[in-house]
């Protein structure tokens, strides 16, 4: 096992790596761009251009460029924006990354939970009525785009229904800090967390009811129904268990999907996290506000996989890892 970490940490600077020099060359050595245009504003004089590129190191190799920016961000975190010079990123990145984090996993234990209790239901059920019931709700749900989603739970919990009793208690649109309000964090969170979560509900019920009719069929399955095992127990103890694989995996990729697409959900809902963060600095062109985003974005999703892949042993003892 601790092989196994170690060798996984050794994979997060791989990759870490890897992420940032792409995103490094796509805005440095892309033709036709140039970030000192941007930090100089509107007919700089050459003069003006040549120092704010030794300024900000622009005159120097790639390679250098790269270390350097690495160096503010890891060691120094002295990195500073482009577009605010004022603003140092690493603070920014940390303010940031709270109300992603909160938006991305909470509807990550949503989809779980809910997916899982509609794909055993349709399992459990098949040949009745409920089965297609809950396969359709998953199709609709997987066929609705979040920013409609999210316009229409807006519509709904902001304006139309907002004075009744079934939403009087959703905040503003905003993000509160759990450390400052932690019920009104939750209460602000619940229904961009609801929003989020719907299309991977739909996607995971289907998978984990596939998965729970071919692991019924399995000869270990048929055993402890032949040892008089209760049938709750065999759900849970041989069916489940085993079927919940396919579904840990698709975890650890989809949470890396969520932190990236919660864009759409952040501008709904106006939470200050790290897509809306990302999308100005693209829009200002701000090559060091995008290099900490990515940086951050990067760890999260690597240290949550590496989880996952913990998970696997705890949820099938078969599977060694090394």
């Amino acid at each position: 096992m601790a092989t196994f970490i170690v060798r996984r940490m050794l994979s997060l600077f791989l990759v870490m790596f890897v992420i940032t020099v792409v995103v490094f060359m796509i805005f440095f050595h892309t033709p036709g761009i140039d970030p000192t245009r941007q930090i100089a504003g509107r007919n700089p004089s050459a003069a003006a251009v040549k120092e704010i590129r030794h300024q900000f190191g622009l005159d120097r190799p790639l390679p250098i460029q790269y270390l350097l920016m690495m160096k503010k961000i890891f060691v120094t975190r002295d990195l500073v924006s482009y577009s605010n010079q004022g603003q140092r990123i690493v603070p920014e990145v940390v303010q940031a990354a709270p109300a992603t984090l909160s938006l991305a996993f909470g509807a990550a234990v949503i989809w779980v939970v809910v997916s899982i209790l509609m794909g055993l239901a349709a399992a459990v059920f098949k040949g009745s009525l409920v089965d297609p019931i809950l396969m359709i709700l998953a199709l609709v749900g997987i066929s609705m785009p979040v920013f409609w989603v999210g316009e229409l739970a807006n519509l709904i919990t902001q304006s139309r229904w907002h004075d009744t009793f079934l939403f009087h208690w959703v905040p503003p649109l905003g993000y509160t800090p759990f450390v400052q309000d932690p019920a009104l964090w939750f209460k602000g969170l619940v229904i961009p967390w609801i929003t989020l979560s719907i299309a991977f509900i739909g996607l995971y019920a289907r998978v984990l009811r596939s998965s729970l009719l071919e692991v019924q069929n399995e000869d270990y399955v048929r055993t402890a129904r032949a040892k008089g095992a209760p049938e709750h127990v065999v759900i849970r103890s041989h069916i489940l268990r085993n079927a919940l694989l396919p579904v840990v995996t698709m975890l650890g990729m989809d949470i890396g999907v969520a932190l990236g697409g919660a864009i759409f959900t952040e501008t709904i809902f106006a939470l200050p996290g790290l897509g809306q963060t990302a999308l100005v600095a693209i829009t200002n062109f701000d090559l060091p506000t995008v290099q900490g985003v990515v940086v951050f974005a990067t760890i999260a999703i690597i240290v949550f996989n590496l989880v996952v892949d913990l998970l696997y042993a705890v949820i099938d003892p078969r599977i060694r890892l090394s």
